[in-house]
C-alpha cells in the first residue's frame, strides 16, 4: 500500500503551485511535508486526496480505497457555525461503514468515546462545537480522524492557532498511531516539531528538493535552496 505520486504539476491560474513532483508514501511511513510559505505544500496534500485536478502527471493510490485514507484540513477550511455536538463530529468519522443517515451502534458509541478519551475530549462529547476552544476543537478534529482508523492519515497544518500543550498533546497520539502501523502525512511550518517527531521529512518549493531521513533533509544547504527556489518561482519564466 503506498500513495505514488509521478510527474505532478497542479497549477492556479496558469501558474504552478506544484511542479513536476515524484514522490512514494509507503505504508507505515511518518513524513513531514515541509518547506517556505507558498511552496506547495497543502497544494500537493490536497491533491494526494484527490481534491484538486492534476494538470499533469498522476496521483495513485495503490491498493488503496477512499476509505483507508483519512484527512484533516486546516481549521480555517472547517465550518464550525453547525449545531453539532463533539460527539456528533467525531462520530462522522464512521460515515464511510454507516453513511449520511446510519445509526451509530453501541459498539462504534465506545469507539467514538474512546477516540475521544485519547485526546482529552471525552468529557466534552455533550457539548455543541461553537463552544469550543482552538485547542479543544482540534483535539475533536482529530478524534473524527482516529475513529475513521483508517491506513493513511494526512494533516494539513494542524497546529495553527493551537496552543503548545495541545500541540505536543496530538504530536504524541499521531506518533501511537505511526507505531500501530499507520502512515502519518503531516504538512507543518515548525522546524522544531519536524525533528522532534517526525523521522522523514519531504522538502518541497513547489519543486521537490529532497525527501529522506529528517536530519538529512532538514540542513542548512537544502533549506537555502529551498528558499531560493520558492522565491525565483515568482518569475514569469519560471516553469518551461
Amino acid at each position: 500500500m503506498s500513495i505514488l505520486i509521478k510527474n505532478l504539476t497542479v497549477s492556479y491560474q496558469a501558474r504552478p503551485a506544484v511542479h513536476h513532483v515524484d514522490m512514494i508514501f509507503p505504508t507505515g511511513c511518518m513524513y513531514a511535508i515541509f518547506g517556505p510559505n507558498g511552496a506547495g505544500k497543502s497544494t500537493l496534500l490536497k491533491t494526494m486526496m484527490g481534491l484538486l485536478r492534476c494538470n499533469t502527471g498522476s496521483v495513485e493510490w495503490q491498493n488503496l480505497q477512499r476509505a483507508d485514507i483519512a484527512y484533516l484540513p486546516q481549521q480555517s477550511d472547517v465550518d464550525r457555525s453547525q449545531p453539532m455536538s463533539v460527539f456528533e463530529l467525531a462520530a462522522m468519522g464512521l460515515w464511510y461503514e454507516i453513511g449520511f443517515f446510519g445509526r451509530v451502534n453501541p459498539t462504534q458509541r465506545e469507539r467514538v468515546q474512546a477516540a475521544l478519551n485519547r485526546v482529552d475530549m471525552g468529557d466534552f462529547a455533550n457539548r455543541t462545537i461553537n463552544e469550543l476552544s482552538n485547542g479543544q476543537f482540534q483535539r475533536v478534529l482529530l478524534a473524527r480522524m482516529l475513529v475513521q482508523n483508517a491506513k493513511f492519515l494526512l494533516l494539513d497544518e494542524p497546529f495553527n492557532a493551537v496552543d503548545a500543550k495541545t500541540t505536543y498533546a496530538l504530536l504524541d497520539v499521531l506518533r501511537q498511531e505511526n507505531r500501530q502501523g499507520k502512515a502519518v502525512i503531516a504538512v507543518l511550518h515548525d522546524y522544531e516539531q519536524v525533528r522532534a517527531y517526525f523521522p522523514h521529512t519531504f522538502l518541497i518549493a513547489r519543486e521537490k528538493i529532497a525527501d529522506g531521513k529528517t536530519e538529512n533533509v532538514l540542513t542548512d544547504e537544502l533549506l537555502s535552496r529551498a528558499n531560493a527556489l520558492a522565491q525565483a518561482a515568482e518569475d514569469d519564466d519560471w516553469c518551461e
